[in-house]
């Protein structure tokens, strides 16, 4: 039998406590201004694009897409200046339903055989504070293209801990209609009203 003593105990508690200390000084200024400028790849593993809609007006109703794919130009300085394009892959729509799945890739629906991806790519951007823009740009889905503003804000650059790679986050929201993209399926009970919240990295160009 295993005997546990007090020092046994306290090690692994002491080595998690310490982790978060040791991760967040490898973690750059999180102020916009200490960015670095250049070219940047979306860094697929840690970038999600999720919506919601209300479902008969009991609730709303959750699901995310994976593998973002895309590229972003900017300068803190000149952020009027910046550009982002992204790439969702349909297919990896996921609302941990896998039934439901099914159908959001069919033709009923996303139709993801004959749209194969929703993209992005940004047309103008304007500054609204210190870490904060609208980030106005293309969308298109379901094989209509339609402007669309994303309220977009700053969360940090520096040196990712793990991957050593220089990066930076933003986040983002917005608001679309999915009957002005033609996915118009149970409309009005399941909601018209799309909303978006983003959450992606990006890894400095080499």
């Amino acid at each position: 039998m295993t005997k546990f003593t007090f020092k046994s105990v306290l090690l692994p508690v002491a080595l998690l406590a310490a982790a978060p200390v040791v991760l967040n000084a490898q973690v750059s200024d999180p102020a916009p201004a200490a960015a670095q400028a250049g070219n940047y790849d979306v860094e697929t593993s840690h970038t999600r694009v999720g919506f919601a809609v209300n479902h008969f007006g009991f609730s709303d109703w959750f699901g995310e897409f994976a593998d973002v794919t895309g590229t972003l130009s900017i300068d803190p300085a000149k952020i009027e200046k910046a550009k982002v394009a992204v790439t969702i892959p349909v297919a990896t729509v996921s609302t941990t339903n896998a039934t439901l799945d099914g159908e959001l890739v069919s033709a009923d629906w996303f139709d993801a055989e004959t749209y194969p991806t929703i993209q992005f790519v940004s047309t103008k951007v304007v500054r609204t504070g210190e870490r904060t823009a609208d980030v106005t740009g293309n969308l298109t889905f379901h094989g209509v293209t339609k402007p669309v503003t994303l309220k977009a804000s700053f969360n940090a650059g520096g040196v990712n801990p793990m991957s050593k790679a220089y990066t930076v986050g933003f986040n983002a929201s917005g608001t679309i209609k999915r009957s002005e993209f033609g996915v118009t399926k149970y409309v009005p009970v399941v909601g018209d009203d799309v909303t978006l919240r983003i959450s992606a990295a990006f890894e400095k160009a080499e």
